[in-house]
């Protein structure tokens, strides 16, 4: 087959979006090479974010697949949707390869339109497993069926390749490239940066971040880890709270009864990508349910401290960048006194390595998209 390759790249949360930029980017930028397609799907709760993410990243949408209209959560609705509206853009448009990033239903919903089309499907991010159909739910069941559907597996790391080996997926069509989030974080950095927020900080105190927007955790888990935190901050004096908040309502009024009009506890609107990013690389450490921010940390070298019980990047917590303690009060505590306590502790978890490849990710995946296409 020959050049320009048509790619289609396919998203519908901000996470995905930030995963497939990089290589959007440089799709972009060689169009004698390359003929790139994006395509939208994001549903009512993720547009605001998902347009804040395009607008930084200076990515248009192609076409935008409107999957709003029912319950917010209703996965069975936005599954049957997606494969309407992305069967008729994909049966128009002939891409020579769709790439999905992740475990969203964006992902599946797409990999079952490519199988049923004959396309050829990349998968970035591929590999990851916690081997619990429930957790997290229902990312990964959707990375074990996009799998199962794939042509191309870009692995981010020698674990997630062994998992795909250990499934019985083909070795040739297996490559370990480091994970594409890495890439964005070496772009978003900058040595300057400046925020109002953190200029309003006193010098000397230190910085925890919270996110916390699971659909497991919302409820009683949520709560606890609130009350938590709040107990964290009164009783060190030194210690200063940014909790961006997901646009979900429950999440807000919790995040207001418990945390609001506290002293040094900031409850603010979700941040830009690269603001994100540069306010983390000054904190002290980070608690977080986010499966992204698992793979930035060890790059910003920041201790994280996960709000799950099981992880699909066990990689993180093997090289002690990442700590799982859960929703457990106790078990939050005793790990953020540990951090905040004792130099070694904080020190080994800083000083760990990254796990997830070098920053150029997205370069590789094009490169072994180039040669599948060019042997076809």
């Amino acid at each position: 087959m020959q050049g320009p390759y048509k790619i289609m790249s396919l998203f519908g949360t901000r996470a995905e979006a930030l995963k497939l930029a990089p290589v959007i980017e440089q799709l972009q930028a060689a169009p004698d090479t390359w003929q790139s397609t994006v395509v939208t799907t994001a549903q009512r709760q993720n547009q605001p974010q998902l347009r804040q993410a395009l607008d930084r990243l200076a990515i248009t949408s192609d076409f935008n697949l409107d999957v709003a209209g029912g319950p917010e959560y209703d996965l069975v609705e936005q599954l049957s949707k997606l494969l309407h509206n992305l069967n008729n853009v994909m049966h128009a448009s002939q891409p020579d390869m769709v790439l999905v990033a992740g475990d969203r239903t964006t992902s599946l919903a797409a990999s079952l339109v490519c199988f049923y089309q004959h396309l050829p499907l990349g998968h970035v991010e591929a590999g990851l497993r916690t081997y619990d159909k429930e957790s997290p739910f229902p990312d990964e069941i959707h990375r074990r069926l996009t799998d199962d559907l794939a042509d191309l597996y870009f692995a981010p790391t020698t674990r997630a390749r062994d998992n795909l080996l250990k499934e019985a997926h083909p070795a040739e069509q297996i490559y370990v490239t480091g994970n594409t989030s890495i890439d964005a974080v070496k772009e978003a950095l900058t040595p300057d940066f400046h925020s109002d927020l953190l200029d309003r900080l006193p010098a000397n105190h230190r910085l925890i971040i919270l996110t916390m927007s699971r659909r497991e955790n919302i409820g009683e888990p949520m709560q606890q880890v609130f009350h938590t935190v709040r107990d964290i901050v009164e009783t060190n004096p030194d210690v200063e709270l940014i909790c961006p908040l997901a646009s979900d309502p429950e999440v807000m009024s919790l995040a207001d009864a418990i945390l609001g009009e506290r002293e040094r506890i900031h409850l603010i609107q979700p941040l830009p990508h690269d603001d994100f990013l540069n306010i983390a690389a000054r904190s002290t450490l980070i608690i977080t349910d986010s499966g992204t921010i698992q793979e930035e940390a060890p790059a910003l070298h920041k201790p994280v401290l996960l709000l799950r019980e099981k992880t699909e990047r066990q990689e993180a917590v093997d090289v002690g960048a990442v700590r799982i303690v859960g929703t457990d009060p106790t078990s939050i505590q005793q790990a953020v006194f540990e951090l905040l306590h004792d130099n070694h502790a904080y020190q080994k978890m800083v000083t760990a390595p990254n796990p997830f490849g070098d920053g150029h990710a997205s370069t590789y995946i094009l490169r072994i998209i180039e040669d599948y296409l060019k042997n076809k």
